[in-house]
């Protein structure tokens, strides 16, 4: 057997404790020696919010974070930065937060400081997105990438059932998408199955007891790993298609990925047996695609991208823009007709068996 890989890891501080957010974001700044702190923060989040701004030197503040960063609202969060001089940015929340706060770290050059209360897991990745005119762009930036991360397993207590299971399942779309992404490696793959590991049982126990912590915790756990793989493995075919469909039409982050990620499995998983393994392995032996399907449904997520929202008659388009996004290096070769049936699949929630 041959084994040849380039692999990076950047670097990033983390601090993983529950109940000991405001104590480890207060440590992550003063780490940082940063003096004037930008906080921008989810709505959701804004008891944790009040909670680290009593610990931590702020500048200005942001309380609300649109998802999937239109350009406006980023723009402004950059002009803020640069009239307050702040010498770091604090982000609290879900993915929106954070991505508004990674476009600040990308333009400014100042330091990131992430404490997620979802399990979206942009807090360890140094990709940014921005929406402009209905179409969503991403890149890498090592700028963005935030330079600490911050985890409570107590804060994701906020998010209502639904969204805290929709969540877990885009981490587990993480771990997923980076077995065949571009630049996908064994050790991103390592770090993917063991995410896979500890996310899917996680979930499972959370959505049995939403107060079970451990299971909390192992999901939190879960998707930091999923979330690194991610990061550096780069974007698939699952996650080129998200990023049309949530920039294009403003679906749901989280529901929308769960949503895809079963048939974008059952596409690739023929031409990438070996990640498809990975995946039924973590799922305790039902095939890739059918059990994330059966995933999906057994933790209460909404079931089409019709239910979101999407209309039929904007799957063409969809499609056409969504192909021109995925990488060339997808295990598999695919059509524009191919990748609207994937769409399609997932816009009507037909169901997939073993």
């Amino acid at each position: 057997m041959s084994i040849a890989f380039d692999h990076t890891t950047s670097a990033q501080r983390v601090l993983f404790g529950t109940g000991r957010a405001a104590e480890h974001a207060q440590a992550a700044i003063e780490g940082l020696g940063a003096q004037r702190v930008l906080l921008i923060s989810s709505g959701s989040a804004a008891r944790a919010a009040e909670e680290i701004a009593a610990r931590v030197p702020v500048a200005a503040r942001i309380g609300e974070a649109i998802q999937h960063v239109p350009v406006e609202s980023a723009r402004a969060a950059v002009e803020l930065a640069e009239t307050t001089a702040a010498d770091a940015v604090i982000a609290i929340g879900g993915g929106s937060a954070t991505g508004l706060a990674k476009i600040v770290a990308r333009d400014t050059g100042i330091p990131l400081v992430a404490v997620p209360t979802t399990f979206a897991g942009s807090e360890a990745t140094a990709m940014w997105g921005l929406t402009e005119a209905g179409r969503k762009v991403t890149g890498v930036d090592e700028r963005a990438l935030p330079r600490a991360v911050v985890y409570d397993a107590a804060l994701s207590r906020t998010l209502p059932a639904g969204l805290a299971m929709s969540s877990g399942l885009n981490a587990v779309a993480h771990a997923v998408d980076g077995f065949w992404a571009p630049k996908a490696d064994p050790i991103n793959a390592a770090m993917g199955a063991e995410g896979l590991r500890a996310l899917i049982p996680g979930l499972r126990g959370l959505a049995a007891d939403p107060d079970d912590l451990d299971a909390r915790e192992r999901v939190l756990y879960g998707a930091y790993l999923a979330a690194v793989a991610f990061g550096s493995a780069g974007s698939g075919i699952h996650h080129k298609i998200c990023h049309v469909l949530g920039g294009a039409y403003g679906l749901s982050h989280s529901e929308m990925h769960a949503i895809v990620l079963p048939y974008a499995v059952q596409f690739n998983a023929p031409a990438a047996p070996e990640a498809a393994e990975r995946v039924t392995q973590a799922l305790g032996g039902r095939s890739a695609a059918a059990g994330l399907y059966r995933l999906r449904g057994e933790l209460g997520v909404t079931a089409s991208l019709a239910e979101l929202g999407l209309r039929e008659e904007d799957l063409p388009e969809a499609a056409r823009l969504a192909t021109a996004a995925i990488p060339d290096s997808n295990p598999r070769s695919f059509t524009v007709s191919e990748v609207e049936a994937i769409i399609r699949r997932a816009w009507s929630g037909d169901e997939i068996k073993e």
